[in-house]
């Protein structure tokens, strides 16, 4: 297949391409600027200069898109700017994007689109799962919801589209592991408060693995959750995480010292959520990595 992908050069497109290009698919990456395409990637993938804020995106020959468009949550204090890139960035950019899908002379035949666990808000010790009501009023659920909802849009013009919701990503490169990794090989890792939070993480290939099985399946038509089906407690996490880098567990972060270092993104990070993807498992898509204790020590494994 002939695939476009947005956000191609961030840290799950890497392995998102990484994965289509060893299995035959004829990749292409959306970006502002083409030059980085290139530098990220040399010729292997084509590259698609569009930018998702000026308009519908110019897509044409096309068999399927992946959507992974967004400004990174993690990075950075939330500012008022910050938060309107975040928003703008999902919304206004998939609303372009659906909108060039629709106007193709022939249109892609699925939009896979990411979503995030942000669309439930804190559940504390209660499970959620596709079929489970969002949260009002939270800044991040709001967006998931009206992000979702640009997205489905596509649906109106034929198109199949999946909607993905991401757990909290581990991988070597990116997102919460590294930082993590540093703080522990320095002997400063412990739990959040009592630890007693719960923790829906994913392995980075698997987020990759479903969004290439709501691609290939055809019978994908709804929500997916891309989190493990063992989500873990902040103290169940933070032991799995020392034992495997052979570091002690150190004395635990009071959650209010977060919010003086990160702002309104530390209540995200010390927020309690119990997810299952009981329906990503019910249309076949088998974990790799299901359980906390396995996947760290597949991350260990590799030097920092």
């Amino acid at each position: 297949m002939r695939i476009l992908i947005t956000g191609g050069t961030g840290f799950v497109g890497k392995h998102m391409v990484g994965r289509l290009l060893d299995r035959g698919d004829q990749v292409v990456i959306s970006s502002r600027s083409e030059a980085k395409v290139k530098k990220v990637y040399g010729g292997r993938v084509e590259a698609l200069e569009w930018d998702p804020m000026s308009g519908p995106a110019p897509i044409e020959n096309i068999d399927a898109v992946i959507n992974l468009m967004g400004e990174n949550v993690g990075k950075g204090r939330w500012t008022r700017a910050k938060k309107q890139r975040i928003r703008d960035s999902r919304i206004i950019g998939t609303r372009n994007l659906v909108a060039g899908m629709a106007a193709a002379k022939s249109k892609p035949k699925v939009l896979v689109s990411a979503s995030a666990i942000g669309f439930y808000g804190p559940t504390g010790h209660n499970i959620a799962h596709e079929g489970s009501t969002g949260a009002d009023g939270d800044f991040l659920a709001d967006v998931c919801r009206e992000w979702e909802s640009e997205a489905i849009v596509a649906r109106g013009a034929g198109i199949r589209t999946p909607i993905v919701r991401i757990g909290v990503i581990l991988g070597r490169e990116d997102g919460a592991y590294p930082q993590l990794r540093r703080i522990f090989k320095l002997f400063l890792g412990g739990t959040i408060g009592l630890g007693k939070a719960w923790f829906s993480w994913v392995h980075v290939d698997d987020v990759v693995g479903v969004f290439l099985h709501c691609l290939d399946d055809e019978e994908a038509l709804d929500v997916y959750n891309a989190t493990a089906p063992n989500p873990v407690s902040n103290y169940e996490f933070t032991h799995e995480m020392a034992r495997s880098l052979k570091r002690p567990v150190s004395a635990p972060v009071p959650p209010q010292a977060l919010r003086v270092v990160q702002g309104e993104f530390a209540n995200y990070v010390t927020m309690s959520q119990r997810i299952k993807p009981l329906r990503t498992i019910g249309i076949g898509y088998e974990f790799k990595f299901p359980d906390v204790r396995k996947a760290l020590e597949a991350l260990a494994a590799f030097p920092a």
